[in-house]
């Protein structure tokens, strides 16, 4: 379809909605039935109250315009509503037209006034800017040129333990809760590092598959995560200084780094999550034996078969990969950096508060502000550190919470006991009964009743004596 052929169907388009917008504002008035003091007052209600145009705006019409719709209607029907294209002669030759187009075409980057100062140099004379906008817009010249699309080379990090990547995947539902899979994957070889099920989709889970992979597999140069609640809290951030480990995360909308996790996860989905929906296999117990079964399949399964990009097993290459023993982290380099920490300011009674709670810490510290270092679980046991100096462990003085608030533990809370109470039962009985105590109107009137509430049989005969 060329420019002119489109511009000429929106304007057909447009047109047959004035129409429909005309004739569904005097479909009442245009009733042959109504005598001329009946349809007045209609015209009347109908120019007194605003109304939703075509293209959606408000707007009211007067009576002399809903009088001339409803003559044009008399006149010729649904078509004579059709507003009908004006006829104007154009005022600027076609040849100037022709040769403005020209020029555009030989750049497609030059705007209108810069033709517009083109032909002037050329003739002494130029159509106005914006005539040479709607020409161009007809012609689809005034469309840029299409910018090349940006092409993203493969990255593969060239050693071992150069960069992990990590994200999050939704699991199963496992004891009536919904389950999240942390895992990292080496990027050189695509092995496993750590993972990890949990019941939440937070900073300690994460934790809890990211510190067994330092343990055993070494500390890596960098992480490579996306920009979820827990890989932007500032745990990770501090457990990754500690440890010299440089923390990437990808750029928001642009997750084409995140490649070889997303085809790691959609492993998980094809070979293991499917096998956990079969009817013929029982239901996971708990969380330990997912993560039991989990592990089996890493080990046994993924480890062990050759990648289809590699054409190496993942485990393989990364033992392969190591050109010397990896260095792992010392349990104490290991929890200084699993360790949560928070700012605050020691009042002048040499006071903290942390978490509803409150700490007696050494006074030399009054008015300055203090990191104070502690494991999310136990509370009790805080240490104040100030200008990289430790100041021994805080005293409580008051205890609200044991443990951070988002130190959820493993296993949800389970369900309340039971009360017993049926709401619904209840209400239904006490309906019932409402029914059962009927008005008895015969007593209301005096009238001799049955024990049962009934008027006597007047038909009866006498009872014999």
């Amino acid at each position: 379809m060329t420019a002119a052929e489109e511009e000429a169907r929106r304007r057909a388009e447009r047109a047959r909605r004035v129409a429909l917008f005309r004739y569904e504002l005097i479909q009442d008035v245009i009733d042959t039935r109504l005598s001329t003091k009946q349809r007045g007052p209609l015209v009347r209600a109908i120019a007194a109250r605003e109304h939703v145009g075509p293209f959606g705006e408000t707007m009211r019409v007067s009576r002399q315009t809903i009088d001339r719709w409803c003559r044009w209607w008399r006149a010729g029907g649904f078509a004579a509503l059709v507003p009908q294209p004006a006829r104007v002669q154009p005022r600027t030759p076609a040849e100037v037209l022709e040769l403005a187009a020209a020029v555009k075409r030989e750049n497609l980057a030059r705007t209108a006034a810069q033709v517009a100062r083109i032909l002037r140099v050329q003739s002494g004379w130029s159509p106005s800017e914006r005539t040479l906008q709607r020409h161009f817009e007809r012609l689809e010249l005034s469309t840029p040129a299409p910018s090349v699309p940006a092409v993203f080379g493969r990255f593969e990090a060239t050693r071992p333990n150069e960069l992990w990547t990590g994200d999050a995947l939704h699991g199963p539902v496992v004891a009536g809760h919904k389950t999240y899979l942390f895992a990292f994957i080496d990027d050189h070889s695509r092995a496993v590092m750590g993972h990890r099920f949990g019941f939440a989709e937070d900073t300690v889970r994460l934790a809890a598959a990211l510190r067994p992979a330092l343990a055993s597999r070494g500390v890596p140069e960098g992480i490579y995560v996306d920009n979820g609640s827990a890989f932007v809290d500032s745990w990770l951030l501090r457990g990754c200084a500690t440890l010299g480990i440089k923390l990437i995360h990808s750029t928001p909308g642009r997750p084409e780094g995140r490649g070889k996790i997303e085809r790691f996860f959609r492993t998980v989905r094809d070979q293991f999550l499917v096998e956990l929906s079969t009817s013929d296999t029982k239901p996971v117990a708990d969380l330990a034996e997912l993560n039991r079964w989990f592990t089996a399949w890493v080990e046994t399964v993924y480890h062990v078969r050759v990648h289809s990009q590699t054409g190496v097993a993942p485990l393989s290459r990364w033992r392969d990969g190591l050109t010397h023993p990896v260095a792992t982290p010392t349990p104490a380099q290991l929890r200084e950096a699993f360790l949560w920490s928070a700012q605050r300011t020691v009042t002048r009674t040499a006071t903290v508060s942390l978490h509803s709670n409150v700490y007696q810490v050494d006074p030399v510290l009054a008015g300055r502000r203090v990191e104070l270092v502690f494991d999310p679980f136990d509370l009790t046991d805080v240490e104040v550190r100030y200008h990289d100096r430790s100041y021994g462990s805080a005293t409580v003085f008051r205890l609200g919470r044991h443990a951070h608030p988002k130190a959820r533990p493993e296993h949800p809370d389970p369900p309340p006991a039971p009360t017993g109470i049926d709401y619904l039962r209840l209400v239904d009985a006490a309906h019932h009964a409402q029914l059962g105590e009927r008005v008895n109107y015969h007593a209301l009137t005096g009238e001799p009743t049955n024990t049962d509430g009934a008027a006597p049989d007047t038909d009866s005969p006498e009872p014999t004596p």
